[in-house]
Parts: C-alpha cells; structure tokens; sequence
C-alpha cells in the first residue's frame, strides 16, 4: 500500500498503544478480525470510512486525529 496507508496504520497502532489496549481488543471492539488488525496497522488495507470512525470510536478520538498530515499524502 501507499505512504498514506502505512502513516495512518501507524498512528492507529500509537494511540491503541497509548490507551493501554492491545490488538486483540482493539479488533474485539471494533468487530474487526485481528489479523485484519493488524494488516491496517502494518498499512497493508485501505480503510473504509465507516471503519476509521469505528476505530476512531473505541480509541476515544476524533478520526482526523489518526489521519496522517496532507503532505504525506502529496507524491
């Protein structure tokens, strides 16, 4: 996947780290397979936007916040 995959994949992975949650509960909550998990946090997907809010939702922020900076996403 692209640059904008793997920034967003990061930020999720550091603010699921940040709340003291692991993957495995993270993905539970979400109703999101682990292993679909973890492809988003290694930015091997791209995420729907009903996903992100999902993801969003449980971590307890806004899904701006897990979004990578618009320079990353210029080529």
């Amino acid at each position: 996947m692209g640059q904008l995959a793997n920034a967003l994949g990061k930020n999720i992975r550091a603010q699921r780290k940040a709340k003291g949650l692991s993957q495995d509960a993270l993905a539970l909550a979400c109703k999101i397979d682990r292993s679909y998990m973890g492809r988003i946090e290694r930015g091997e997907v791209n995420l729907t936007v009903e996903k992100l809010y999902s993801i969003a939702g449980v971590l307890q922020c806004e899904p701006g916040f897990l979004l990578p900076p618009v320079s990353i996403g210029l080529d």
